[in-house]
């Protein structure tokens, strides 16, 4: 187990990766990025039992889903700081031939991928047909998938929202970043999402609230939902973030949904964000 101050730790460096990411490609999504940091890191760090070897069917371990795939540089710092691949490979972020596309890809090879993602409202889909796949595999082991919540918007989440209960799949966990923003703007402005938890509920989904920048809640909501299986219920979490959290000029605004910050701004952004771990290498060492 990493006590809470290490996963603060590195959540902090994988805020740095983040902006580090975005600025050197001069292009990305450093907003929901920074809003899920925390909680990938505890999956990845605390919550997950998963292998680092990387094999593609994921059997006899938990395997994880990004369905809001725009938010690939926060995944592509989590994977790479426990142990996926190189860390130095992150300053390769969005250039050509890279494996670390924009949108995770999976034509590259890159360890930890099993599905390209970014296309919104298609990763439940996969993670539901992954749960029912280790279910016919008498696999224990348990499927987590991570949605925006502007996602929530695109008609195939709930079709998919259909299928797990009918299906009894209470081995499938699914957060939602609830951080009240999308790319045109604040969901209500948008396309208001409503009573959600009623929703899920009324599908037949077991629902949780937790707050996804508090380690302590993030890990005892997980296990709560992982403790409920066995009742057929897949379970949705509801998790709110702030976007650019972290970041004070990028917090609680969709404008730096999809932006990158200019130098100065990187700079700022770095030195709000410390942590005690080693920086990845970086094109001419300005940053």
């Amino acid at each position: 187990m990493k006590e809470i101050k290490q996963l603060q730790d590195i959540s902090a460096q994988v805020r740095r990766d983040i902006i580090r990411q975005v600025y050197y490609a001069a292009s990305g999504h450093p907003g929901g990025s920074l809003g899920c940091a925390d909680f990938l890191t505890a999956l990845y760090f605390h919550v997950m039992d998963h292998k680092t070897s990387f094999e593609m069917d994921a059997k006899g371990e938990d395997v994880f889903f990004l369905s809001n795939g725009h938010i690939s540089p926060v995944w592509y710092s989590v994977l790479a700081r426990s142990g996926y691949f190189p860390v130095d490979e992150l300053a390769s972020f969005r250039k050509l031939d890279s494996r670390l596309q924009g949108h995770p890809a999976t034509h590259e090879g890159l360890p930890g991928i099993r599905v390209a993602s970014g296309s919104l409202g298609q990763g439940l889909s996969v993670a539901i047909g992954v749960a029912l796949a280790k279910r016919l595999d008498q696999d224990e082991k348990t499927v987590f998938a991570l949605t925006g919540d502007g996602e929530l918007q695109e008609g195939q989440i709930w079709e998919a929202a259909m299928f797990a209960p009918h299906y009894e799949l209470d081995n499938l966990i699914v957060t939602v970043d609830w951080n009240g923003q999308q790319i045109d703007g604040a969901n209500d402005d948008v396309m208001s999402l409503g009573d959600l938890e009623a929703k899920w509920k009324s599908f037949g989904w077991e629902t949780y609230h937790m707050d996804g920048h508090d380690f302590i809640d993030i890990i005892e909501t997980i296990n709560k939902a992982k403790a409920s299986r066995g009742n057929g219920k897949p379970k949705l979490i509801l998790m709110r973030t702030v976007m650019g959290q972290g970041v004070d000029y990028m917090m609680h605004t969709h404008a730096w949904h999809g932006k990158a910050p200019n130098e100065e701004l990187a700079i700022k952004a770095l030195d709000q964000l410390t942590s005690s771990m080693d920086d990845y290498a970086v094109p001419n060492g300005s940053l």
